[in-house]
């Protein structure tokens, strides 16, 4: 029997990650991108205090926002990634074609999901928060207005990306969730911010949240009936998951809004939410994209058991998210500093990032391999169900363990 050793141990890890060094760079290097994005994000949550005080319940709907712009086009990013990895893909805005039919399918899903956030998110804000919050039309205006101008953004980001990849020799599945998700965190705030302005103008509000309300219900049922098979499997397959993931991220806001008072003591914290979401849920994202084009390939089978290919999935993912976190909490604190913000320090950032991280990252392995190898043992297309089912989970687990780790180091 072969003795353990440290040493053995690592050069094993060395061998087995060696053929695929390059993915892991392309992985790390989207990952700073994508929290230096979300830093930006993260110093526009925090300027736009006053406005999280006067307009009660705005920060349920924040995240699931963000999340919503991560799930429609991390999904999309994964799909145009096994395209890519098929041979199938050929940039084309036409609507008969396969790129065509899933800009469709995510500008209806854009508008019908916007809509029914900002429902839930009124809905659990006046069942779960004290005191009164803003009206429902107020909500409707500033998810589905927010939503419509920085959708825009990310979705030509997105094809940008895929294009790039085919040029450069990129995996898309490296590369499409971290940044995605950053340009969501870096585009959806400011939008929503610029969409406030539109609601408490007697009558005009309840207007435009009626307009925009009778254009998502249309254009979401015109891409339920559509004829073409691209566009319609992927509004019926992600609509409804896309709803769940947008009752979780709700929730994630809820949590956050729960310990409001904590978060405003330290602007750092605040600064620290959007890239430390979406940071767990990218790295989430990467492991799904991989597994999900593994599983069309055929180099994975869907089994309970994890193979050799999906374990060293598992490995590249905690090998990326420990210096992303390390990062990421340093990175907070030199730019709180910068802007003169209120932090608890740098190294009880460290803290909280690595703990909070790291129960983060187990679930996403959790999550993203049993999400993926079941969606598609249903029939189902793992890329349709995998992003939107992971970074909306990881917004709730990513909130969770951020308040824990605020807890266990007693950071108030």
């Amino acid at each position: 029997m072969r003795s353990w050793s440290p040493l053995g141990f690592i050069a094993r890890v060395r061998v087995t990650l060696g053929s695929d060094a390059a993915g892991i760079r392309q992985a790390f290097g989207a990952l700073l991108i994508s929290s230096g994005g979300d830093l930006l994000a993260g110093l526009t949550l925090a300027s736009i205090d006053d406005a999280l005080h006067k307009l009660p319940g705005l920060i349920v709907l924040i995240p699931a926002a963000i999340g919503m712009r991560g799930n429609i086009f991390g999904a999309l990013g994964s799909r145009l990634g096994t395209a890519i990895h098929t041979g199938t893909f050929r940039l084309s805005a036409r609507k008969e074609t396969e790129v065509g039919q899933n800009l469709y399918a995510s500008a209806a899903l854009t508008l019908g999901v916007s809509l029914a956030l900002a429902v839930l998110a009124k809905g659990v804000a006046g069942i779960f928060t004290q005191g009164s919050t803003i009206s429902l039309a107020d909500f409707v205006v500033i998810s589905v207005l927010g939503g419509v101008l920085s959708s825009a953004v990310v979705g030509v980001l997105t094809l940008f990306v895929a294009s790039l990849s085919t040029r450069r020799g990129w995996d898309m599945d490296n590369v499409a969730a971290p940044l995605v998700t950053a340009a969501g965190d870096v585009v959806t705030l400011p939008a929503l911010y610029l969409a406030t302005f539109m609601v408490g103008i007697q009558y005009v509000t309840v207007l435009v949240a009626f307009a925009t309300a009778l254009v998502a219900v249309g254009a979401l049922i015109k891409a339920w009936q559509a004829k073409l098979p691209v566009l319609r499997r992927i509004v019926h397959e992600s609509f409804p998951v896309l709803l769940v993931a947008g009752l979780v991220d709700v929730m994630a806001g809820l949590t956050v809004e729960k310990r409001l008072g904590e978060f405003l003591a330290y602007q750092a914290l605040l600064v620290l939410v959007p890239p430390f979401l979406e940071d767990t849920g990218a790295l989430g994202g990467i492991l799904s994209s991989r597994l999900s084009s593994k599983l069309h390939l055929g180099i994975i089978e869907p089994k309970a058991r994890p193979q050799r290919a999906a374990r060293v999935d598992f490995i590249i993912l905690v090998m990326l998210a420990v210096p992303v976190f390390v990062l990421l909490a340093i990175s907070t604190d030199v730019v709180s500093l910068v802007f003169g913000l209120s932090s608890p320090g740098a190294m009880t950032l460290i803290g909280v990032t690595l703990i909070g991280g790291l129960i983060a990252t187990f679930v996403a392995t959790f999550v993203a391999y049993y999400g993926s190898i079941a969606a598609y043992r249903l029939g189902f297309d793992p890329d349709n169900h995998g992003i939107p089912l992971l970074t909306s989970t990881m917004d709730l687990v990513g909130a969770l363990s951020l308040v824990l780790a605020l807890m266990v180091l007693n950071v108030t």
